[in-house]
């Protein structure tokens, strides 16, 4: 399981630290942050105390309200369980009292100026991605007219040749060499780079080349949604299928599946053109259109 410390955390969001600064480096592991409520009244049947727990002015201003004995019961039932971290939000005051508690219990105490609702959503949306489970492969990763596509093939089969060739056609590098997906969801896959390879393409005869550099920031993007997986294989004859509509065809990476196509190589061959048309019949497909339905349809009329 991938996990982060709360030091990260602070760095990522620039969070001000009130307590627990000895023990930033305690470890966060689950990818959405929570908001203690029921858990102040003493209901902790359901309490995920390993999330990161955010305080914000409906619990501050409870807490607030409560006298000293009451207030230590219901801070003291929450801070026994220790969670990652607490974080308060839109900058609010009078927090001697949790400082304190959370002083005892050895658990960082961060604010943030950010509200409530602002923070928890870019919170939600680092931690998913930052502990989403992840691998790394072999290929090349690009936005083709904002469609996420994993680009693969044995090694020297041309697979960053055209990346190149669809980068000067106006698309976008996100990784090269090294793909790193990132299970978001089980219906949700990302790619993404490894940071050493980014904005780097290698070509062969020419070496590496910075896409950023050579054709402008819009030659890059830091990640996408991966929807097709293009495999480029050498070229046998007799062995492409003609057919007005395929059978579909799926790769699974962490149990995600994600639709397949082989395209072969030939000399002559227009392949960026081909892994363009793929990725815009994706999306023709995704609004419910077929070219083959089309087809079948005229002839019926006919």
């Amino acid at each position: 399981m991938r996990t982060i410390t709360v030091q990260e955390l602070a760095d990522q969001f620039s969070l001000e630290v009130l307590a627990g600064f000895h023990h930033m480096q305690r470890k966060i592991g689950k990818s959405r942050a929570y908001r203690p409520g029921l858990e102040f009244v003493g209901y902790f049947d359901f309490f995920p105390q390993e999330h990161v727990q955010v305080l914000g002015k409906k619990e501050i201003t409870y807490l607030h309200k409560l006298d000293l004995d009451e207030r230590k019961q219901r801070i003291g039932n929450i801070v026994k369980y220790h969670p990652p971290c607490f974080i308060v939000t839109a900058n609010q005051e009078g927090l001697k009292y949790l400082t304190k508690y959370c002083e005892q219990e050895e658990i960082p105490l961060l604010r943030t100026g950010a509200t409530t609702t602002e923070f928890l959503g870019r919170l939600d949306a680092y931690l998913t991605k930052t502990l989403a489970p992840q691998i790394a492969i072999h290929g090349v990763c690009l936005n083709v007219s904002g469609i996420g596509i994993l680009l693969r093939g044995k090694s020297g089969v041309g697979k960053s040749e055209t990346a190149h060739t669809l980068i000067r056609r106006g698309h976008r590098l996100v990784a090269d060499d090294i793909v790193v997906l990132k299970k978001l969801s089980p219906q949700t896959l990302l790619g993404t780079h490894d940071e050493k390879t980014k904005e780097l393409l290698a070509l062969r005869s020419i070496g590496l080349i910075n896409v950023s550099r050579l054709y402008g920031r819009k030659a890059f993007q830091e990640e996408t949604r991966i929807v097709l997986d293009i495999e480029l294989t050498k070229w046998q004859e007799n062995a492409l299928n003609n057919e007005l509509e395929l059978e579909p065809s799926f790769t699974e990476y962490m149990d995600v599946k994600i639709p397949h196509i082989e395209i072969q190589l030939q000399p002559g061959r227009d392949v960026a053109g081909l892994i363009e048309a793929a990725a815009n019949s994706w999306y023709l497909r995704q609004q419910g259109y077929s070219a083959a339905e089309e087809f079948m349809k005229r002839l019926k009329m006919d």
